[in-house]
């Protein structure tokens, strides 16, 4: 009888949960995320008994290989899943830290990325963070100086991949997560590692928390509403930032201008830095590191060339624009959304300069940096019957080239030429020069040689280079 009943209060609590989110008949695929623990077992639970969710739902557990009784508790979560009528899908991911990456960093990122991987357009993928992780997470970032953004913890809800994610939960204590399990006679596993308090969060979990609460018993909620202030303070700073970050950027290129940026006062300078870095998806830089930016970088004179090195960028200027250059050692480091978008002025491809040969008949050539060079039919530029005919070599500065344009008089050194077209420095060793029969043809997709341009329409060849 007091079972019953007991399932009765916890029904009357979450009630409506599940039926609140946004997954209307629009949402093709429900993800949860599903570890065998307590709180995503009862999640799953809830799913499992919503009939909206019916023919729509999967049970997924990240396999992260760091625990040996992962592969058990993979098995046991696929056999909950399967009693309870829910299709599953495990995921194995290397969770190994990388450098400067703590161990509960690096399985938190591979576990995203891989629920990214399977999330598509109108999926949504569901959380069960409670109450007291958003307390733990609005303490671990309290702890760490953070600002408004980390201080209003973890969301309800979010852009994630091409779908949303979801974390019903967040408003519900632990307590009532437990009870329902118990009334409901679930069985879920219990990773042993959270005893450990060799991580941040679990010394938190065991032994900051429990001893708060005797002082404050209802923390967990009062941490929670002043998250939600803070998210609503963060989201009219995002408003102004906006706003003051439009006026500064150079969307062709991913820069800031540097007279523009030095018109506003220092605190909005600070904030247009911050929605910069978010914009280039780069890792938030420690307040100490704008200021180093502000002051060395974009106070210094115009005609010096300072450098301020982060972890795998830098920040540089040239003329009146801020630039920010993600170094690339290899493949598979993940580039900024300007780079991925073919704007290389937004990169710095750290690589060997290797000369080539076009290899006759082939429309376009990987070469150095990165980038892909083509030749494509023009109505000016090279005759196409020349270009066929000549061996093509891909080579790039050695330090005093120069070369003829038509229409202009004299030969022109290729390091005047790319100061009169405002490219930096850096740029400069990136662009391809293009040789037939050992002569200067082309500059890149910049310039021709005017002992090779024709206007024969229809009968000519120009150059195009884009990153790969």
């Amino acid at each position: 009888m007091q079972g019953e009943r007991q399932k009765a209060k916890d029904s009357s609590l979450f009630d409506g949960i599940i039926a609140k989110l946004d997954l209307g008949d629009e949402r093709q695929r429900v993800f949860v995320a599903y570890s065998g623990g307590v709180d995503s077992h009862v999640l799953l639970h809830l799913c499992a008994s919503t009939a909206q969710l019916k023919g729509k739902l999967t049970a997924v557990y990240v396999h992260h290989g760091l625990q040996t009784e992962a592969e058990s508790w993979a098995k046991h979560c696929e056999q909950t899943a399967s009693d309870l009528g829910v299709e599953f899908l495990t995921l194995r991911v290397n969770a190994k830290a990388m450098s400067g990456e703590s161990p509960e960093e690096a399985a938190r990122n591979a576990r995203y990325a891989a629920f990214k991987s399977i999330i598509k357009t109108d999926d949504a993928l569901l959380l069960a963070q409670h109450r007291e992780d958003q307390l733990e997470t609005v303490l671990l970032q309290l702890f760490r100086g953070s600002g408004l953004r980390g201080l209003s913890g973890m969301p309800e809800s979010m852009v994630f991949g091409a779908g949303i994610m979801l974390r019903p939960l967040l408003n519900t204590p632990k307590q009532a997560i437990s009870d329902y399990a118990q009334a409901n006679r679930l069985s879920w596993v219990e990773d042993p590692s959270n005893q450990s308090n060799d991580y941040d969060r679990n010394f938190l979990r065991n032994a900051v928390v429990p001893l708060l609460k005797q002082r404050w018993p209802a923390i967990d909620k009062t941490v929670a509403r002043s998250a939600r202030h803070c998210a609503d303070a963060q989201v009219l700073v995002e408003e102004i930032a906006d706003e003051l970050f439009d006026e500064v950027f150079n969307p062709a290129d991913a820069t800031l201008s540097i007279s523009r940026l030095a018109a506003h006062h220092l605190h909005q300078q600070q904030l247009i830095i911050r929605h910069w870095f978010r914009r280039m998806g780069l890792k938030m830089p420690a307040q100490a590191f704008i200021g180093r930016i502000l002051g060395q970088v974009v106070a210094a004179a115009e005609q010096r060339d300072p450098v301020l090195s982060g972890q795998g960028y830098s920040i540089r200027r040239y003329r009146d624009k801020l630039y920010c250059l993600i170094h690339q050692h290899g493949t598979g480091l993940h580039l900024p959304e300007e780079c991925q978008a073919g704007k290389p002025d937004a990169c710095q491809l750290v690589q060997t300069q290797q000369d080539a040969f076009w290899p006759k008949g082939q429309a376009s050539i990987q070469i150095a940096y990165n980038q892909i060079l083509s030749c494509v039919p023009a109505s000016k530029g090279i005759l196409r019957e020349q270009w066929a005919s000549a061996k093509v070599e891909i080579r790039f500065r050695r330090g005093g080239e120069k070369i003829c344009l038509p229409g202009r008089q004299g030969h022109h050194s290729l390091k005047n030429l790319f100061q009169e077209a405002g490219i930096p420095p850096w740029k400069r060793d990136m662009i391809p020069l293009v040789y037939l029969n050992d002569m200067l043809a082309a500059v890149g997709d910049k310039w021709i040689s005017a002992a090779f341009y024709s206007e024969q329409t229809q009968a000519c060849v120009s150059l195009l280079l884009q990153s790969s």
